[in-house]
């Protein structure tokens, strides 16, 4: 059976992309060939090389500044290979951008760069020659397939980085989880520090720098596409939300099937991206699109990051 005869699963809610739409969104990409300002970037996807198209994007243009881009890894993203290095070389390919990345983060800004354990460490070395590390970030990511002579790899980094450690901004409140309280403690019969619901007995906790409560985007999921690297929603908005205020920039030089920007939107921020793939470019901006009408992410609600199966209405939301 072909791929275009295969039938899916009444709940495979996997968004995928037709050529007729590709079409249509093609007007709303931005071609960058020159020198552009920073008005006419304002939410927006630029379709294009990052390594090329660096050069024209104005300095200090974002407040925020999110990475996620290829580990050194052999991986084809819809076509294109990108081929495992030495350390040596993958530090040199880091390099050749990471620099032209921090020219357009204010004085005041922060960046988040997504790794795995292979090249974790050489992402370190190059993001402490032009920022000051503050934390790394360690989140558990169950998908994947088990090793047979090695432990599979369950969990991935981000490092946390900013320009100035004396002037950045962070919103502990924006971020705090809220977790089911198993051993209910009282004082003269009343709660303590933890609240009573129908629902269950939950407590606000601020967040550490391990993640237990992220769902990797599956088939299930609407905001699942086939991009073979997709970070989940929830991860993205954590960064936004602790990193960000209302109407600041979120820029993105490696944006994928477009997460950062879908969730940036989400949250009353403005975005720009760039991405080398046109299909991917254009599923951007049909994620975009449908963020205009729902703003939904999986695992946030009421302003609160919910732990992992432990909200009724969360619950209920997966199963539609």
């Amino acid at each position: 059976m072909s791929e275009e005869e295969k039938v899916r699963a009444s709940r495979n809610r996997t968004l995928t992309l037709s050529s007729e739409e590709c079409d249509s969104f093609r007007s709303d990409l931005v071609n960058l060939s020159g020198e552009a300002s920073a008005e006419s970037l304002i939410d927006k996807t630029i379709w294009g090389d990052t390594l090329q198209v660096l050069k024209f994007v104005p300095n200090e243009i974002a407040d925020l500044v999110i990475i996620d881009p290829p580990y050194n890894l052999s991986k084809s993203f819809n076509g294109t290979k990108f081929g495992q290095m030495t350390e040596e070389k993958y530090e040199n390919y880091l390099s050749l951008w990471f620099g032209e990345v921090v020219r357009l983060l204010k004085p005041s800004g922060s960046l988040y760069m997504c790794g795995d354990w292979k090249c974790t460490s050489t992402m370190q070395s190059v993001i402490a020659d032009k920022l000051t590390i503050l934390n790394r970030i360690t989140w558990g990511r169950e998908k994947g397939r088990g090793a047979k002579a090695n432990w599979k790899n369950g969990m991935e980094d981000i490092w946390f980085a900013v320009k100035n450690e004396d002037d950045y901004y962070f919103n502990l409140d924006a971020v705090k989880i809220r977790r089911r309280v198993v051993a209910p403690y009282k004082v003269n019969g009343m709660p303590k520090d933890w609240n009573e619901s129908a629902d269950g007995n939950f407590r606000d906790t601020a967040p550490s720098n391990f993640w237990d409560d992220i769902s990797v985007p599956f088939w299930s999921m609407p905001e699942n596409t086939e991009h073979p690297t997709q970070k989940p929603e929830k991860l993205i908005a954590k960064l936004i939300l602790a990193s960000s205020e209302l109407g600041d920039m979120v820029f993105d030089p490696f944006l994928g099937s477009g997460t950062t920007s879908v969730v940036a939107k989400k949250l009353g921020r403005h975005y720009l991206g760039v991405e080398k793939e046109f299909a991917y470019a254009c599923l951007c901006e049909k994620r975009l699109k449908i963020a205009s009408e729902d703003k939904s992410i999986q695992g946030y609600s009421d302003g609160i990051f919910w732990e992992r199966n432990s909200s009724a209405k969360q619950k209920k939301a997966d199963l539609l």
